[in-house]
């Protein structure tokens, strides 16, 4: 199963530049159908989130974490 960081991107000025990040609200989940063997994502938010944009990634290793694992 593979894991995806759900997040939400956002702008802000610093120092007079315009600069781009992205806040975490969630993930999503790629699963499998043992049946049909078809893909479908299950997404789990952190909290509500009222926003026009959802943006995934692929979650970056943390010292200490093993990389996802791809079934």
């Amino acid at each position: 199963m593979t894991t995806y960081t759900l997040t939400v991107p956002y702008e802000f000025t610093k120092n007079g530049r315009t600069e781009r990040r992205f806040r975490r609200v969630g993930a999503v989940f790629e699963n499998t159908r043992k049946e049909t063997g078809e893909t479908f994502l299950s997404i789990k938010l952190d909290f509500p989130v009222a926003v026009t944009e959802l943006v995934a990634f692929q979650p970056s290793p943390r010292d200490g974490d093993e990389p996802p694992i791809d079934d």
